[in-house]
């Protein structure tokens, strides 16, 4: 049998080690508060290929050696840390108990920072197709990158309409690709469409391969080049644990805090893409910080004074 790790009680307890957990942690031990992260490494942040838009690097920085130089920074702190995905969380008298495969640990506050994950589409060779570009997901990020470049749109809804329309202030050769599962296009948005010049693909999407340097979508027995192909498939909410304890979140999953980053459950904050829409890492390390931040003062004010 396994042996069970038992970390040491702590005041903050962090489930995620992505920019968001990193950057809170660091101000939690800063401000001399005793901090666990719990990290089962699966942080979006590693797969981004270059980010163009996060303050300080201006010829952008991969997001494994962002991810690598924010562990870099915490690792100079007395921090715990445990490896893997935190399966269990409870509220229990004056704080919480968190399990994983392996451990557990009890801490006075939580942050949870589990971030999202990308539904990714079907086909061969994604995570070459992402690293080249041929393959995205964030128009935010880098849709300065594809300005003026012939783009497709893949959706499996009305949504795709919305990321197609957002994708057209930077360029005027956009195709929406609907999967076989799609929920049917209404007019006025097959309307929409028309009217800003966007093609909408006939026939479902059969397949999608990386081929020559370019995304080759095939759809209703004819073949369709990209130059990039934006994935519109949406995003997993990682908030499951904050439902476990009773949190609130918004019909899309997302956990829904105060100004502070706190839940309504007392003592349990979140921060990062678990909690906005806009999944950026310079707002992951804002929120992480306004979280870092509040609960060291929550901490002060339970303190015998």
């Amino acid at each position: 049998m396994a042996t069970r790790t038992s970390l040491p009680a702590v005041d903050a307890a962090i489930i995620g080690g992505g920019p968001a957990g990193l950057v809170a942690a660091v101000y939690l031990a800063r401000l001399r508060r005793s901090v666990a992260i719990v990290d089962a490494s699966q942080s979006r942040l590693a797969t981004i290929p270059r980010a163009r838009n996060y303050p300080g690097f201006p010829d952008g920085i991969p997001g494994a050696a962002l991810l690598g130089a924010l562990r870099e920074q915490a690792d100079r702190y007395p921090i715990e840390r445990g490896a893997g995905h935190v399966d269990a969380l409870e509220r229990i008298e004056n704080g919480f108990r968190l399990a994983w495969e392996g451990g557990d640990l009890t801490a006075r506050l939580v942050l949870l920072a589990s971030g999202t994950s990308d539904v990714v589409p079907a086909m061969p060779h994604l995570s070459h197709s992402l690293r080249k570009g041929l393959l995205r997901y964030c128009p935010v990020c880098d849709g300065y990158e594809v300005i003026d470049r012939k783009v497709g749109v893949l959706a499996n809804g009305p949504t795709g309409v919305q990321e197609a329309l957002y994708l057209r202030h930077f360029t005027p050769d956009l195709t929406l690709f609907m999967t076989p599962d799609a929920q049917a296009l209404a007019p006025a948005e097959r309307e929409r469409l028309a009217r800003a010049g966007i093609r909408l693909a006939v026939g479902a999407v059969e397949s999608i391969r990386d081929w020559n340097g370019r995304i080759s979508v095939r759809h209703g027995g004819a073949d369709t080049a990209c130059e990039s192909l934006y994935s519109a498939l949406g995003l997993e909410v990682h908030s499951t644990l904050a439902k476990q304890v009773g949190a609130r979140t918004d019909e899309s999953g997302y956990v829904l805090t105060d100004r502070h980053q706190e839940t309504d459950v007392p003592g349990l904050y979140a921060a990062g893409d678990v909690v906005l829409g806009l999944n950026q890492i310079a707002v992951a390390a804002g929120t992480a910080a306004i979280a870092g931040a509040a609960m060291h003062l929550a901490l002060h004010r339970r303190e015998p004074r």
